[in-house]
């Protein structure tokens, strides 16, 4: 599969900080790819640099084969960007909106099909300062695609939205790849980069720290997937002696770390045959969240000294 994006040796520096410090990460074509990372950690002047908004220190960006600082103006044609708070002229409804944008790509677009897309249907005929928050960023998202773009940069799109806004949102992206798209996600919302992205990566302080499908990273750097019991303390001081194996206990609830195949099974066997009461069990592993706060904390602490190895099998 080609890619849409290529990064090599990013950098970016003011003065003597580097705000990007040497990064490097592909964006296979019509993939959904998340960029994550803490509040002052590369991520915006990185999607600046991607978009052609601002010029790199060093290092290579292709986007769809073109160099977005020098190729601008033909990079722009094929891409589409929705900011994290979008703005429009206040009396403009959303269909005159999508018919001016139309004739700024000397394009022809449909405005209830690109409005149905992103469910603003019913706010058709309202004037832009009428609506809200949430509805701004739909007719935000819904422009971005006037121009058929080959790759959408979408940065947080989903910021202060209600749950049935978001899910709406996240429809859309699941559309754009479903159409042969790429999407270049920024966003704050963990379990949403999870849900929505075929590849991640997290930045902080300048440098890539983890790059990998969300499985991939969650089986990575995340802890031992954990076995979970409702039972007594007296079955949980049973299980340490029959097994040996630490056992976590916390209002009526065991909590086991399953670090070998099999473990599961071994350990609800002898829980069954205890004799003391149980009921229900679950396996868990830790979330994209947890491990994005894991790896930022240590990296925040001095912990992790150099940028993490992509996780094996990904580019």
């Amino acid at each position: 599969m080609a890619n849409a994006i290529e990064v090599r040796g990013l950098v970016k520096r003011y003065d003597a900080l580097a705000a990007v410090d040497g990064i490097d990460f592909d964006v296979p074509e019509g993939s959904v790819f998340a960029f994550l990372g803490p509040n002052g950690a590369g991520k915006t002047t990185t999607t600046e640099m991607l978009e052609g908004l601002r010029r790199r220190t060093s290092g290579d960006i292709r986007v769809l084969g073109l160099d977005p600082w020098t190729d601008g103006r033909e990079l722009h044609r094929q891409i589409g960007v929705i900011p994290q708070e979008f703005h429009f002229f206040a009396k403009v409804t959303p269909k005159e909106a999508i018919a001016y944008y139309g004739r700024l790509f000397d394009k022809q677009p449909d405005p209830d099909a690109l409005l149905d897309q992103v469910q603003l249907t019913d706010k058709a005929d309202s004037r832009f300062d009428t609506l809200s928050g949430g509805q701004k960023q739909k007719l935000g998202l819904a422009l971005s695609l006037v121009d058929e773009p080959r790759v959408c940069f979408l940065d947080e799109p989903t910021t202060g939205l209600d749950p049935h806004a978001r899910r709406a949102i996240w429809n859309v992206v699941r559309d754009l790849r479903r159409d042969g798209r790429t999407v270049f996600l920024t966003t704050h919302y963990l379990e949403e980069a999870e849900l929505l992205a075929d590849q991640v990566a997290i930045i902080n302080h300048g440098r890539i720290v983890a790059h990998g499908t969300p499985q991939e990273i969650i089986e990575t750097y995340g802890g031992p997937e954990r076995l979970r019991v409702q039972g007594s303390s007296e079955l949980a001081e049973y299980v340490r002696q029959r097994l040996g194996i630490p056992v976590r206990f916390e209002s009526g609830r065991l909590e086991i770390a399953l670090r070998e195949k099999g473990d599961a099974l071994r350990i609800l066997s002898a829980i069954d045959a205890s004799g003391f009461p149980w009921t229900g069990f679950a396996t868990e592993r830790d979330t994209l969240e947890e491990v994005f706060v894991h790896l930022v904390g240590q990296m925040d602490e001095g912990v992790l000294k150099s940028a993490a190895p992509t996780v094996e099998g990904t580019p």
